[in-house]
């Protein structure tokens, strides 16, 4: 785990010298809905994810998220998240952002069904390397459970002002999880 939180670091001090001085961007916003497919590598999971945020004043954001994946051992599991987020304008093109949601689980098998509550907290990077290419980082905390960190690395290319689409990868312990999808800014 102290490599997790390492290579978190380095990851956010590496997207930080890779902005230029001089290079002057667009505020990024925290006003979108995203909608992603979701690979999971155990059990040959699947599924989508709706997410969304919604900017508040002084830095401030409420976040969200629906999680439904079916798994080949008739296992489905839906999450819900609500709650909120921090920015840090680090720089023109670059920011740091911390989030705190309140997570809900419902898990169906074919010998019953169960549901679990807890926290999840993030913590990371989000920056423009060009205007059109978006790099994330970010380290994650659940408590659902059993606890987990895992790492987010995900890329996004802007086609517009209001859309990009791109992939993410999730590292965690035993699971590795891919996704691909689109972003529609509303500011």
């Amino acid at each position: 785990m102290k490599m997790l939180f390492l290579f978190a670091g380095l990851l956010v001090q590496g997207i930080a010298f890779a902005q230029s001085a001089g290079q002057q961007q667009a505020d990024l916003s925290y006003t979108y809905a995203e909608l992603r497919f979701v690979d999971v590598d155990a059990n040959g999971g699947d599924g989508i994810r709706f997410t969304g945020s919604y900017e508040l004043e002084n830095n401030w954001m409420i976040v969200g998220g629906l999680t439904a994946l079916d798994f080949n051992n008739n296992v489905d599991v839906t999450t819900v998240e609500l709650g909120g987020g921090y920015v840090w304008h680090y720089s023109n093109d670059f920011d740091l952002v911390s989030t705190l949601r309140y997570v809900r689980a419902d898990i169906d098998t074919p010998g019953g069904s169960s549901d679990d509550s807890g926290f999840a907290f993030s913590g990371g990077a989000r920056g423009l390397l060009t205007p059109q290419f978006e790099v994330r980082g970010s380290v994650n905390y659940i408590n659902l459970d059993n606890s987990d960190t895992y790492l987010e690395i995900a890329v996004d290319y802007y086609f517009t002002e209001q859309f990009a689409a791109g992939v993410s990868l999730e590292f965690a312990g035993d699971v590795d999880v891919f996704t691909i999808g689109a972003r529609w800014f509303f500011k």
